[in-house]
């Protein structure tokens, strides 16, 4: 295999790239690890790849041909740039894509997620994994949600990155246009209870910021209000589920009831 020795100004670039601002001027975002490097950056255009002499003699002939030639470093090198605590030794160097633009209709039978302001990278990261896991190919996200390309959401994912469309938009205006082909569903404390709501095959399901929930102006397009009740009902609880935990319960009912599941 082709090597290339790593240098100090390309260094310096992967390890820059852990700020956003850095990931818009460059283009570029990095993802890490063994299986997300193999599994994952071929979906993406990698103009670098770096890791240890011991990663490439262990993995490196499981690389896409299509892959630049491997810039050999030293783990002190990798730790450097990484964005993990424990680095495994292989970092690759992508370009951002052309962002997606929303699409002017939905089908009917289209079950897609939209984010207002989820701010937590791993939440979402770890959303669209649950979205790649539950059929959810596309996810609306306001302006102000997590940067896609955050180091944490990039390793959260598995490898959905590469399946699950993410499109930041103007959630309020995308919702309104929207919501007049499909239903426009979200979780709130005076919802109906999800287990016996009706529910529809296709959609687009509304999850809440963190710490304050879905928006007024996000609530108003709402036009099906959902709760996720405690068990038993009644019982002192946790204030709030997780967002990435509330996502995963609410997709996995809408799976469940409108018999979308496939053998």
């Amino acid at each position: 295999m082709r090597t290339e020795n790593l240098t100090t100004s390309v260094r310096k670039l992967i390890a820059s790239l852990r700020q956003s601002r850095h990931r818009r001027e460059e283009g570029l975002f990095v993802i890490e690890g063994t299986r997300a490097v193999l599994d994952t950056a071929s979906w993406f255009e990698v103009v670098y790849l770096a890791a240890t002499a011991a990663w490439l003699d262990e993995h490196g002939h499981k690389l896409p041909q299509a892959m630049p030639a491997p810039m050999v470093a030293r783990r002190d090198e990798i730790e450097r740039m990484s964005s993990l605590s424990t680095p495994q030794g292989v970092l690759a160097v992508c370009r951002i894509p052309e962002p997606p633009q929303v699409p002017e209709q939905i089908s009917a039978d289209e079950l897609w997620l939209a984010l207002d302001k989820v701010q937590d990278p791993g939440n979402l990261g770890t959303i669209i994994r649950v979205a790649d896991w539950m059929g959810v190919t596309t996810i609306l996200a306001s302006a102000d949600t997590a940067d896609l390309y955050n180091p944490k959401v990039v390793q959260s994912t598995m490898g959905a990155l590469a399946r699950v469309k993410v499109i930041y938009t103007d959630l309020p205006e995308t919702l309104e246009r929207l919501g007049k082909q499909v239903p426009v569903y979200g979780t709130f404390l005076d919802g109906d209870d999800i287990y016996s709501a009706p529910l529809s095959a296709g959609g687009i399901v509304v999850m809440g910021n963190e710490g304050n929930g879905i928006s007024d102006a996000v609530a108003a397009l709402v036009n099906r209000r959902l709760l996720i009740p405690p068990y038993p009902v009644g019982r002192a609880t946790v204030e709030s589920l997780n967002v990435s935990v509330a996502t995963a319960i609410t997709l996995a009912e809408f799976r469940r009831r409108t018999g979308t599941h496939k053998n």
